[in-house]
């Protein structure tokens, strides 16, 4: 409760507070953080604009008054209403927080500038940069067992349970928000006894709607890197830059470790999702036991890394709102912005409809892969 609370003042003086400004030849600019959502929408990119502002603010905000709630009553003796339902929500907001990708995507967003304008740091920047440490350090303490725990107890397992056999067959399955083990109906769903999320034997459709998703995301993907994601004027001068034009750009500059970022970010992340969530649909059916726990891995990391691919949809949402010296120098975003925004959204949601336990549905022993494989060499 006392990092929650810290975070959430730390976010109210990093968007009170000024976040940093530029001067070239006498002209310059200061802006606050929430301007990197407001100057898109003057752009006409309000989708983008709604995205940064809710992944650096409005979600972050949510989740850590949610936990100041719950713990509140906790504390209290007595949890205050709504808090199975707020507790649920917390496991789902996680993933779109994305405090930490925004200050990665502001210290590239300097490095950028540094050469061409002076650049100075406000001191929301500095309470930004608190707050990113404080969210991340509230959401690793919070003890998801313990909170279930404290707010609605443990429930015994349904009768009939069998241990060292599989959930399936049993018609039973874990709660993937709370973990408790609940029995399903006869048509393979049903509703968490201890927090109400909806539970099934396996996603409905988990591999259409992965497979929808990867082609949406595909298809966005070919404009995101063929149209310019910004535009930098200067002097009167107009240069359309291109997210590969942007990475070669920090090479001509000398920034080797921000290119990287941004290329590993902006091109090695999207398309390794793209591909790794395809092969997963692929041979989901033809896992066993040497190498389902891989699989099951990659799926994990895959569904980690997704996030970052963020960084230069915040990069171009700063250098937008900080960059406004009319014909001297400004940059504008452009239409490659929305579209790279929507390819890491819908990895994103692909990652989240995979459903990883088609990895282990019926996988062959080892006993087998080992005996097929002994057979093939003798036949050769």
């Amino acid at each position: 409760m006392a990092l929650a609370i810290s975070a959430l003042i730390a976010l109210f003086a990093a968007i009170a507070l000024p976040f940093v400004s530029f001067s070239v030849g006498g002209i310059g600019n200061r802006i606050e953080l929430t301007q990197t959502a407001t100057a898109l929408i003057g752009f006409h990119q309000p989708i983008v604009a709604i995205a940064v502002i809710l992944t650096i603010v409005v979600l972050p905000a949510v989740y850590l008054i949610g936990v100041i709630w719950l713990q509140f009553g906790l504390l209290r003796g007595a949890p205050l209403p709504m808090g199975r339902s707020i507790a649920r929500s917390l496991a789902h907001l996680h993933p779109w927080m994305m405090a930490d990708v925004f200050i990665v995507g502001a210290l590239v967003s300097l490095i950028k500038i540094s050469g061409m304008a002076e650049v100075e740091l406000g001191a929301a920047f500095w309470a930004f940069c608190t707050f990113a440490v404080l969210l991340l350090v509230t959401t690793q303490s919070v003890d998801a067992d313990w909170l279930w725990f404290s707010l609605a107890g443990e429930p015994r397992a349904p009768a009939g349970t069998r241990t060292g056999t599989t959930a399936a067959p049993q018609g039973l399955t874990g709660c993937p928000t709370c973990g408790l083990i609940n029995r399903l109906s006869s048509r393979g769903h049903g509703l968490c006894r201890r927090c109400g999320e909806p539970l099934h034997t396996r996603h409905p459709h988990s591999l259409q709607r992965t497979w929808a998703l990867l082609a949406a995301a595909a298809v966005l993907y070919v404009p995101a890197n063929v149209y310019p994601i910004m535009t930098t004027t200067s002097l009167g001068h107009a240069s359309p830059s291109t997210i590969i034009g942007g990475v070669v750009e920090l090479i001509q500059m000398g920034s080797w470790p921000v290119a990287t970022v941004i290329f590993v970010a902006s091109v090695i992340v999207p398309v390794g999702k793209l591909v790794a969530l395809a092969w997963l649909c692929l041979v989901v059916s033809r896992s066993n036991e040497l190498n389902a726990g891989a699989r099951t891995r990659l799926y994990r990391l895959t569904e980690f890394i997704g996030r970052w691919s963020m960084v230069d949809v915040f990069v171009v949402a700063i250098l937008v709102a900080l960059i406004r010296a009319g014909t001297l120098m400004s940059i504008t975003p452009g239409p490659a912005a929305l579209a790279f925004g929507g390819v890491v959204v819908l990895t994103m949601l692909a990652a989240m409809t995979f459903d990883p336990r088609l990895i282990w549905d019926s996988p062959l022993p080892r006993s087998s892969v080992r005996q097929t494989a002994a057979r093939r060499g003798e036949a050769r």
